[in-house]
């Protein structure tokens, strides 16, 4: 298989471009070198042939391309198999699939698709219209884990029913439905049951809307409500007004309600009474109704003390508060809302940002014990880092107890040694010098250092399942590289770099930098000696530098900051374009674009020019240093108005009352912006850590 991958290396390029495009051009560039190779070179050919083909449905195409892959070489038959399998089914073929997944298992042991060929199989049977054989390749695998999966059970459901076997196939139908509400088989289960004649009843179509309803799929959600009170005639008056209720506050969050409108709902029980409070509530906030709003949360709190709705209410609440800089209504909605609800989702952001308030209302005995508290209480957290350094800063600026401060700073750089939070505990340290040695406090006691992973700078080069993950990288199969190098039993110790590496020799700094970050490896609790430097090289690389560093240097920037800014907007993909129309590595608008080319004498600039990289940072490091002069060159100012926009920042900064830069970005009120300014600073400060003797 190595010998194969060295052969294919040519492909890449090819096969890549071929996923992208689908051109004619395209797909005749991958047929020439499908024809003028042989074995696993030109089976590799194919099935990247057959991958575009699917793509394009073109599937009895995709199942001739799949065949040959299979005829040709070896070292991916098992995806020869199992695709040719699935083109077959696609294109009404289901009897084609039998032979290429029998014995599947046996022919195929380590191949990443052993748990899902019997579903396939079964499918290509029932498309045959063979229950009988569809069951006889699902009933084995009751027990194993795949059967508890949306689209096994789906197809079990499915083979009993064409079997006619409808006592078994209904409950299989309504779990679905009732139980996997956001899964695809849910709406064909709810299909399935009604072409059955066994109908859903409103308490299992609750159930489902109510799920629907709290993973914030709210058009969904509401149709169902509706749908629900509509259909069933045995629904009682209560029942109906109750459907009609949490139908509205999906229109509520669609913003399709008024006032009127939510005034007019009737008030059923304590639920829907709690909700319509609620509703009014947020009707309240986005009005700027201050007064309105908090007798509305007070009457909450008096009828309906434990409601989930007062839950969201003060969240909600506190939220608006933390927008409007009032610091003593955000604390009470936050405060009331970890005492009355300790259990809820909401309460370690709720509590951080209580005490976070209390700091900046100068309370700083509350925010002091409050602190202390999110630490021990909210172990391991997100708002920990915060915690730490903020109570330590308590402890040297107020308490005056310095040799404490410094406990809690080197908790930082134990436990979180490159965060944000952790940068700024360096700084204290260095003014405070050596202090007088103190016993840690006990809140310490619940920061621990983080436990090092087993990561390995060398890569296992004979083992299959990597020249499998990397041949599948020359074919264009991206979505597979993934899972075969997981396939792997040992690939704890290298498949985050394996799948990171496999990208990056192709220049696909983005997809290996993207698979970093969502390897689940906590890189920033870990100092640079603690992981292999390759993995850091990947995690923050240096592509497009020579024009990069050359523009950064003619606007008298940082180079590092404006990588780590490109790093944040685009993770270095120049054809990006975000949702807000913004373009390319530095993410600029078109109008920006537009303004910048023509104070330059780019002539005839048209917005497509953005996501041609040395354009891009020709004007986007052009509109970077205009930032940081509207803000006196101050780092986190500009990069807070490049996220957000400077008249955001201009009111915040005028409402301050800061002591320092640092209590400026904590409490910068839009938790995007603030993270944002938050992972520059930190990226800047990795960049320089790896690269400035470079």
């Amino acid at each position: 298989m190595t010998s194969a991958f060295h052969a294919t290396e040519q492909l890449r390029p090819m096969a890549q471009q071929l996923a992208v495009s689908r051109s004619a051009q395209a797909y005749s560039g991958v047929i020439s070198y499908a024809r003028s190779h042989s074995g696993d070179a030109a089976a590799t050919a194919y099935l990247a042939l057959g991958h575009a083909y699917m793509l394009d449905r073109r599937y009895s195409d995709a199942a001739t391309m799949f065949r040959q892959a299979a005829t040709a070489g070896d070292a991916l038959d098992d995806y020869a198999d199992y695709l040719g399998a699935q083109a077959a089914l696609q294109a009404g073929h289901g009897a084609d699939a039998y032979a290429l997944l029998d014995r599947f298992p046996e022919r195929h042991p380590d191949s990443i698709f052993v748990a899902n060929a019997p579903m396939l199989l079964a499918n290509a049977y029932l498309q045959q219209n063979n229950p009988q054989g569809a069951l006889k390749a699902l009933e084995p695998l009751a027990s194993s884990p795949q059967a508890g999966h949306s689209d096994f059970r789906y197809t079990l459901g499915r083979a009993y029913q064409v079997a006619g076997d409808g006592a078994r196939a209904v409950p299989i139908f309504r779990s679905i439905y009732a139980k996997m509400p956001l899964s695809v088989e849910a709406s064909q289960a709810q299909t399935q049951l009604q072409a059955m004649g066994a109908g859903l009843t409103a308490a299992e179509r609750k159930v489902h809307a109510d799920q629907l309803f709290n993973a914030k799929r709210y058009a969904e959600a509401g149709a169902e409500y509706h749908a629900i009170s509509k259909k069933d005639a045995s629904l009682s008056q209560a029942d109906r007004d109750a459907l009609a209720i949490y139908a509205a506050v999906c229109d509520m969050k669609l913003k399709h309600i008024s006032r009127r409108e939510v005034m007019r709902l009737p008030n059923t029980n304590d639920d829907s009474a709690a909700l319509k409070l609620y509703m009014l509530a947020e009707l309240s906030r986005s009005d700027g109704d201050r007064s309105g709003h908090d007798a509305i949360i007070a009457e909450m709190i008096k009828r309906f003390p434990s409601s989930r709705w007062l839950e969201e209410a003060l969240y909600s609440g506190g939220n608006m508060y933390l927008l409007k800089h009032d610091s003593q209504q955000a604390t009470y909605h936050y405060s009331t809302l970890v005492q009355m609800f300790p259990n809820s989702t909401y309460a370690p952001s709720a509590h951080w940002r209580s005490a976070w308030m209390n700091y900046r209302l100068r309370n700083y005995s509350e925010a002091a014990r409050l602190m202390d508290e999110q630490i021990q209480r909210y172990a391991g957290g997100i708002e920990v880092p915060a915690a730490i350094y903020w109570r330590g800063r308590i402890y040297e600026d107020e308490e005056r107890n310095l040799g404490q401060a410094v406990n809690y700073y080197r908790a930082l750089l134990s436990a979180y040694v490159n965060s944000y939070y952790a940068e700024l505990a360096k700084k204290r340290l260095r003014v405070l010098g050596t202090q007088p040695t103190v016993s840690p406090t006990a809140a310490l006691s619940a920061v621990h250092p983080p436990s090092v992973p087993p990561l390995s700078a060398d890569l296992p080069e004979n083992e299959p399942h990597l020249i499998k993950a990397r041949l599948l990288a020359n074919a264009a199969l991206n979505e597979y590289i993934g899972p075969e190098i997981q396939a792997s039993p040992t690939s704890d110790e290298w498949g985050a770099l394996a799948q990171a590496e496999i990208f990056a020799s192709y220049g696909e700094n983005t997809r290996a930098l993207q698979s970093l970050k969502r390897s689940g490896i906590s890189f920033f609790s870990l100092s640079i000696d603690q992981v292999p430097s390759i993995y850091w090289q990947l995690l923050f690389p240096r592509p497009y530098w020579p024009d990069l560093a050359s523009n950064s240097e003619r606007n008298g920037l940082d180079p590092f900051l404006v990588a780590s800014l490109i790093r944040q907007e685009s993770e270095f993909n120049p054809g990006a374009v975000s949702r807000a129309n913004a373009y390319g590595l530095m993410q600029l608008l078109p109008s920006v674009g537009k303004s910048l080319a023509r104070k330059q004498g780019i002539k005839g600039f048209k917005t497509p020019q953005l996501l041609n990289p040395a354009t891009n940072l020709q004007l986007g490091t052009e509109n970077l240093k205009q930032v940081l002069n509207r803000f006196g060159g101050q780092t986190e100012y500009a990069l807070a108005a490049y996220n957000a926009g400077d008249v955001p920042v201009r009111q915040w900064t005028s409402e301050g009352n800061y002591k320092d830069i640092a209590e400026f970005v904590e409490s910068i009120p839009y938790t995007e912006t603030r993270e944002y300014v938050q992972a520059i600073v930190r990226n800047r400060q990795m960049y320089r850590a790896l690269y400035s003797g470079h």
